[in-house]
């Protein structure tokens, strides 16, 4: 069960092949790269079909336990503690002995993958960064003798060479392509940025997006970064889909983009799109604009990845009003010899399609939902749920799983709940306040499934935390254009009145001006970043420097405008029209800060797709203060599994752990801690004949603890 050196050379070369295309590898070549990685991590999750599987058996069930700690690379870049800290979620990609990864501060870096040594970095920042950038890989691309590394940083998607670190100058201008453009609108009234790496096709990276926009997908040109193709998420008028939007929707409404990652099926020549609901902030909740289906937010769509045409979609969620939106890439699968692909959700469902053409590979129907009673919002009546394939996490907050982790938590918890509604899945957003179950974090997350070949297993780690979701009347208008007034417009419905936020989805922005210069605040206000919209196309430039002032302290009188609406884009306009706003984010806990029902509040589990039964399933994580018992916790980041029999992930917030289990019973075979938590997917691979198992170490989510900027590999010892 050691290293082959002639497996992993074949799959070196298949894996080049895919990449180019060039018509040298045979179609199951192609298939086998699309599926599994050998030797080089060379893809987002592994491989273009995310299924984060490996086919290296070095390290495997009978010795994963003498696994230990061979390099580590500190970035540097932490920053922050408290209420604002950095993320660091990248799944680093290994290509000929190389790891690319970009740093808490968006630097690109190129390692040594066999002993961490830095090679030489990439700076994309015109100025320091202080602010969230949340970027979860790069993209590798080759061509004759070009070697290509291609992520996003702000706006821009950045194109270098993969052995000097220099900007590709044939790329755009300079190396980098402004992500704002070719949308038909005013730079300044929009916000483009994206969180994951764009998935690499022939001669093309597709890309989807955050930010204030319509969520367009676009594949550009590898060499010269034009756009070849674009698919319309929101349709323009007269395409498909635009009969379930209002006229002209497209003009107005913003979202449906995919910002979880794109899935390709190589031998097919289809990219597979997990479109996420449409709106932002209070829109996410409230929809009385756009009443109709809303095709094709909340939907997974197949297009020819060539041409950008539409094969088939699915929509698993009619008029979101849950911020329901797909969270991970979806993954190809085989079901009983067909080619199938698998989607993981945010409300602990799995769905399983027939890949070529959208069948349900398992039953799902309509079920009625309960109506809306908001002011002009139109709930859909129904929505689609599996029946056959069991719910990964619990749908409903019922009285016998109330925590009981105290007699004072359980009395607390209950009474709180009887002033909520609580009618199960698709309960609408009201007033009174509603339970959301799995909330807004999932069930699954960003991390993904990881599908085993060997077995036919679906592994999904998930979180189990009920949220609330309560709209409120919207704020009388402050009157007035300096920064205070500007900040009780635009900003309070997020951050509070009081400015505390509610970290760490929301940042507390007390301190914010010691925190962030002048400079930094103004672009995060301008361009936006993480879950926030970028307000440059809704705020005039002195508007925003009277808010930066404000910010910072330094507020300067303002000037009476009286009810005057600030000048900006018609969906800036329609948002400050809405009667309703979202009452923000918010997890509902025990008294002491614990989820309000009881363990397991996060699982790894293990799901047949070939019978559609859950095999193992247990609880991922603990909270240390509590004791040893694995309660499970939040949990973010995915799995790798192996052919030597493991399973791989980190994930959890709070006990910063990285584990590795066996893949067929969930049996735990070897943990160790991380100086902090291993909040993204690990990536392994083979370097001189030796295999590594890396994560990025970067925390950023439990307040109680700093951040980390590193990545740490682990091996067998020599």
């Amino acid at each position: 069960m050691g290293l082959r050196p002639a497996r992993y050379g074949k799959a070196v070369g298949a894996i080049a092949a895919m990449l180019t295309l060039g018509g040298v590898a045979s179609p199951p070549d192609r298939m086998a790269a699309a599926t599994q990685s050998g030797a080089d991590w060379p893809y987002y999750h592994g491989n273009p079909g995310a299924t984060h599987y490996s086919t290296l058996d070095q390290i495997n069930a009978r010795n994963v336990a003498r696994l230990v700690k061979v390099w580590e690379y500190d970035s540097g870049d932490a920053f922050g503690e408290g209420g604002s800290q950095s993320d660091m979620q990248v799944n680093p990609i290994v290509v000929a002995g190389r790891m690319y990864i970009v740093t808490p501060k968006g630097r690109l870096v190129a390692l040594d993958a066999a002993t961490g040594r830095e090679l030489w970095t990439y700076d994309p920042a015109v100025t320091p960064v202080a602010t969230r950038q949340r970027l979860r890989g790069v993209s590798y691309w080759a061509g004759g003798s070009a070697r290509r590394i291609l992520f996003t940083f702000g706006q821009e998607l950045i194109s270098i060479d993969a052995d000097t670190g220099r900007p590709d100058t044939g790329f755009g201008r300079r190396g980098r392509v402004d992500l704002r453009e070719g949308f038909g609108r005013p730079l300044e009234q929009l916000t483009v940025n994206n969180v994951t790496p764009g998935a690499v096709f022939a001669d093309l990276i597709i890309m989807g997006s955050t930010g204030h926009t319509p969520g367009d997908v676009r594949a550009f040109d590898v060499r010269t970064g034009a756009i070849r193709w674009t698919f319309h998420t929101i349709p323009h008028t007269g395409e498909p889909g635009a009969e379930t939007w209002p006229r002209d929707a497209w003009k107005t409404e913003i979202g449906a983009n995919v910002w979880a990652g794109l899935t390709i099926d190589v031998a097919r020549g289809l990219v597979f799109l997990p479109v996420a609901s449409s709106g932002m902030g209070d829109r996410d909740f409230y929809g009385p604009t756009r009443p109709g289906a809303n095709l094709f937010a909340n939907s997974l769509v197949a297009l020819d990845a060539r041409t950008g045409r539409r094969r088939w979609h699915f929509q698993s969620v009619h008029h979101d009003l849950w911020d329901r939106d797909f969270p991970a890439q979806p993954t190809l699968v085989t079901v009983r010899g067909v080619p199938a692909i698998a989607q993981t959700t945010k409300s602990g469902l799995v769905y399983v399609f027939d890949r070529r053409d959208g069948r349900a590979l398992y039953p799902i129907e309509e079920r009625p939902v309960p109506p809306s009673d908001m002011p002009g919002e139109q709930a859909w009546p129904t929505q689609p749920m599996p029946t056959a394939i069991a719910p990964f996490a619990r749908q409903r907050l019922t009285p016998d799983i109330v925590t009981r982790r105290t007699p004072a938590a359980h009395a607390a918890v209950t009474a709180t709940l009887a002033k909520l509604r609580n009618r199960g899945p698709f309960d609408p957003p009201s007033i009174q306040g509603t339970v959301l179950l799995p909330g807004m974090d999932g069930g699954a997350e960003w991390g993904g499934g990881a599908y085993d070949p060997d077995t036919g297993l679906l592994y999904v780690n998930a979180n189990e935390m009920a949220w609330t979701l309560r709209l409120k009347p919207r704020p009388a208008r402050v009157a007035g254009a300096g920064g205070g007034a500007l900040y009780a417009n635009h900003c309070a419905a997020c951050h509070g009145t009081d400015r505390a936020g509610d970290p760490p989805q929301i940042p507390g922005l007390r301190d914010v001006g010691t925190r962030l210069s002048a400079e930094q605040l103004d672009r995060q206000i301008t361009s936006g970043g993480g879950r926030m919209p970028g307000f440059g196309g809704v705020l005039s430039r002195g508007e925003v420097a009277e808010l930066v002032a404000y910010l910072r302290g330094e507020a300067k009188a303002p000037v009476d405008r009286g009810n005057e609406l600030d000048a900006g884009p018609a969906a800036a306009q329609a948002t400050f029209n809405e009667p309703y706003v979202f009452d923000g984010y918010h997890r509902l806990l025990d008294p002491d800060g614990y989820p309000a029902l009881t363990p397991p509040w996060g699982t790894l589990a293990a799901l047949d797709v070939n019978t559609g039964k859950w095999v193992w399933k247990k609880p991922l994580g603990r909270y240390p203060e509590l004791g040893p018992e694995e309660t499970g916790s939040e949990n973010y980041g995915g799995a790798v599994v192996t052919r030597g029999g493991l399973l791989f992930i980190a994930a959890t917030v709070y006990d910063r752990r990285f584990r590795a289990f066996d893949k067929r019973d969930g049996r735990l075979l070897w943990s160790t801690e991380l100086p902090a938590a291993g909040l993204a997917t690990p990536a392994t691979y083979a370097v001189g004949g030796r295999q590594f198992v890396a994560i990025a170490a970067g925390g950023g989510k439990d307040r109680k603890r700093r951040p980390g900027g590193s990545i740490i590999a682990f091996a067998l010892p020599h």
